[in-house]
């Protein structure tokens, strides 16, 4: 009896070890979707800020002193510099190098990501991310509760009050923004398409792009 008792204890205490760890889980899983918004939000600060072009104009691994020198901020924030690099190392965005062999100092460098967002390059996402995270365009995903519960065709007529391609009208600001976007993405698939498909494009002479803006 007293054997079984103590398999009984060490049953419930591995079960509720096991029941704490799937808890634990599964609020970490539902943190990582309230918080994935982060990522987007510092990309979009990071671009704005201009980092991507200020670490290549620097043509080395720049260190966070020399990054906080050359960016169009406050000085109050500068502390807070470091959280921002951490959030988009941590993304994949920057990466960190050691500055010499020798050296345990560490300095930031470009990814193949952020090449991406450089303003000269030829292929750069900027404007499709710029586009994709301006406020008119998020601000549908708050009324999609709102949206399942009416007949408009779309989350962002009911944020707006409009079709995307009505407020485009209006605010050229916003269908510059998109056009752009459209552009950015295609020139990179275009390239993409054109190198590994070669065969399926043989004969053609022209080939048009019907939709976009």
């Amino acid at each position: 009896m007293e054997r079984l008792n103590s398999f009984k204890h060490l049953n419930h205490k591995w079960a509720s070890e096991e029941h704490s760890t799937q808890l634990l889980q599964a609020q970490a899983h539902i943190w990582n979707h309230i918080f994935s918004f982060i990522n987007s939000m510092t990309l979009k600060s990071a671009i704005e800020l201009g980092i991507p072009d200020i670490i290549k104009k620097h043509g080395r691994p720049i260190t966070l002193s020399e990054l906080t020198s050359a960016l169009p901020i406050h000085p109050t924030k500068i502390p807070s510099v470091y959280r921002l690099m951490r959030i988009l190392v941590h993304s994949g965005i920057f990466a960190k190098k050691k500055m010499t062999k020798l050296d345990e100092e560490e300095g930031y460098i470009l990814t193949d990501a952020s090449q991406l967002l450089l303003k000269d390059h030829p292929f750069s996402m900027t404007p499709f991310v710029m586009a994709m995270l301006n406020p008119i365009v998020t601000k549908p995903w708050h009324y999609m509760n709102t949206w399942f519960q009416n007949n408009d065709p779309a989350a962002f007529n009911t944020a707006h009050g409009m079709t995307f391609w009505d407020y485009s009208t209006q605010e050229p600001s916003l269908a510059s923004f998109f056009n752009d976007a459209m552009a950015s993405d295609t020139r990179l698939v275009t390239s993409v398409l054109l190198q590994e498909c070669k065969g399926v494009f043989e004969g053609l002479k022209s080939l048009v792009d019907v939709g976009g803006g």
